[in-house]
């Protein structure tokens, strides 16, 4: 028997259960969450999570046997005037409904949620004593119940910021882009805050958070620099699907475990940065 009782769990009821754990309010104002197609009616035996909806994990839950895909990021983010096979978005809505494979987002509503996005980060460096970031503004639908973008906490034990670097790259999804940081090497580090997804507007954050560093992605030269010129908290720079993949373990276990339907994760790295290279420790002479 199904966690929805004698019948078969569809479409509808694997969104509703979503939207009791990440409510579409929750989510900001130019988001686009919730059911993007898919018959509601429809059964869902096995659902694929990704972190992209991109043609590599479309045809990875197509062939896995996935009813459902639910990704965290929006497939149609922006309007369009037309899905048309000849572009590659029109080409991925295409194949999910010859597939008959709906698709469904939780995006920044499953960020400020609790347990959300970054708190699947924060578990991976083993953080303690988690509070919110950026706690959700007061008045608004998310408020209270610890929720609110990233979090804050402390380390398992103190580390350098060069072994805290080392530290993150092993325990994150590996990634061509890996982990690097800003600061002085030898930094005691104590205290972390964590962001998955682009951080860099919530600097101002981790330094009233009066942490040691802050982990995110997607950071950028001039803001980054201006924050270290200040005294702020040093920065660990992650790739942007590194961050956000730790959040689908969590969401797979939890639909299998309360819907009774069967759960795969795509580990594919969508991250667009493949190829690293390191400058050498010395530079060749001139010949």
């Amino acid at each position: 028997m199904s966690a929805t009782g004698s019948r078969t769990v569809s479409v509808a009821d694997v969104v509703a259960w979503l939207e009791r754990r990440y409510p579409p309010a929750w989510a900001e104002g130019w988001d686009r969450v919730g059911l993007v197609l898919g018959e509601p009616a429809a059964p869902v035996r096995r659902v694929a999570c990704v972190v992209d909806v991109v043609p590599e994990t479309v045809a990875e839950a197509v062939e896995q046997g996935a009813d459902l895909i639910v990704a965290h990021h929006p497939l149609l983010l922006r309007g369009v005037s037309s899905v048309a096979a000849t572009t590659y978005k029109g080409r991925i809505v295409h194949t999910l409904i010859k597939n008959d494979v709906a698709l469904y987002v939780a995006h920044t509503n499953a960020d400020v949620a609790a347990p959300g996005v970054s708190d699947a980060l924060a578990a991976r460096l083993g953080l303690t004593g988690l509070r919110p970031l950026r706690p959700a503004a007061p008045g608004s639908p998310a408020e209270g119940g610890g929720r609110g973008v990233g979090r804050f906490g402390r380390l398992p034990r103190p580390m350098t910021l060069a072994e805290l670097t080392a530290y993150a790259a092993r325990v994150l999804p590996p990634t061509a882009w890996g982990v690097r940081a800003a600061g002085d090497p030898g930094r005691i580090v104590e205290t972390m805050a964590v962001s998955g997804g682009a951080g860099d507007g919530y600097l101002d954050d981790a330094v009233r958070a009066g942490v040691d560093a802050f982990l995110t992605a997607d950071l950028r030269h001039h803001p980054a620099s201006e924050h270290l010129a200040g005294g702020g908290p040093a920065l660990l720079d992650a790739a942007h699907w590194a961050t956000e993949r730790p959040w689908l373990d969590e969401l797979a276990a939890n639909l299998h475990d309360q819907l009774s339907v069967e759960t795969v994760v795509s580990d594919l790295d969508t991250d667009p940065w493949t190829v690293h290279a390191a400058f050498p420790a010395t530079k060749e002479p001139r010949r």
